[in-house]
């Protein structure tokens, strides 16, 4: 590799994110990382390791400075409704002499009975790789254990969840075992071609979720399930409405034992199991207070 601050070896994109920041942190010391962000302060401010260069996938010349003379690129996007990020990442990534892409996509991709908006998206992502020119990998995730921290501003303000589909089991995943999947792919031979499915060790429900946080947090937090109206309602809130509505999908399959299938290849890359859950709320503890 070629380590320069001029020619980084490893271009992290997305790495203020639940994952991205992971592998930023992962990477073996010695390796040259520049880490593409939005919000440059927000990156010093987690004290993320690695040379800072603000951008956006929706700017091209950004893209081209950051990427040029980078060995592999690790590449989130993560909004349906701009499909030429994907694009313009992966035409920015051969501009300049990009080797190897590594790509986080979702598990649901996998599911035929998955067609909504995100699960179409992903699979769209997907084959702009495979079809780039470039070497690929692609990390294919079941939810991340790190989506229950949108319920902290509600246990800390009133000791309770409220969630769609809370009996639903779903094999979520510890954000830091796809990160470290991922580094592995990125600075390692024998992961180019390869799609790796990556899940924890066990299916568990919100409402299991909530019993964990609440022995971690020792005190009682409440599961009050909400209604499809009141769920699609609150996503409106805060989301365009085509990614509600895919959102409300995604639940609805879910509620079928979609989601609860396990599967081996974080293990199988990293030679250790993957986190429990409870593994997890006891490191973000603090994150609940």
């Amino acid at each position: 590799m070629r380590g320069t601050p001029a020619a980084p070896d490893i271009v992290v994109i997305g790495a203020t994110g639940a994952v991205g920041r992971h592998v930023a942190r992962l990477l073996p010391a010695g390796t040259g990382v520049r880490l593409l962000v939005r919000d440059v302060d927000k990156a010093r401010r987690m004290g993320l390791p690695g040379e800072l260069a603000a951008g956006d996938c929706q700017d091209r010349p950004s893209l081209e400075r950051a990427l040029r003379g980078a060995d592999a690129v690790f590449v989130v996007t993560a909004n349906p409704l701009r499909p030429a990020d994907d694009e313009n990442i992966l035409a920015a990534a051969r501009a300049g002499g990009v080797r190897h892409a590594v790509k986080l996509s979702w598990l649901a991709v996998a599911d035929p009975a998955a067609d909504d908006l995100i699960a179409r998206w992903n699979r769209d992502s997907e084959e702009l790789l495979r079809s780039s020119g470039l070497g690929w990998t692609v990390l294919r995730m079941r939810t991340p254990m790190s989506n229950a921290l949108a319920w902290a501003p509600s246990i800390r303000g009133e000791g309770v969840v409220r969630a769609l589909g809370g009996s639903a089991r779903t094999a979520c995943v510890d954000p830091r075992d796809i990160a470290a999947v991922a580094v592995r792919a990125l600075t390692e031979t024998g992961h180019e071609g390869r799609t790796y499915a990556m899940t924890g060790p066990a299916p568990i429900s919100a409402r299991e979720q909530v019993q964990e946080l609440s022995r971690v947090l020792r005190r009682p937090i409440g599961f009050e399930e909400l209604t499809t109206d009141q769920a699609l309602a609150r996503w409106r809130e805060r989301l365009p409405e085509p990614i509600a509505q895919a959102l409300l999908e995604a639940a609805a399959r879910r509620s079928t034992g979609a989601s609860a299938h396990g599967e081996g290849d974080v293990e199988a890359v990293t030679g250790r199991a993957p986190a429990a859950f409870a593994a997890w709320a006891a490191d973000h503890a603090a994150d609940f207070c």
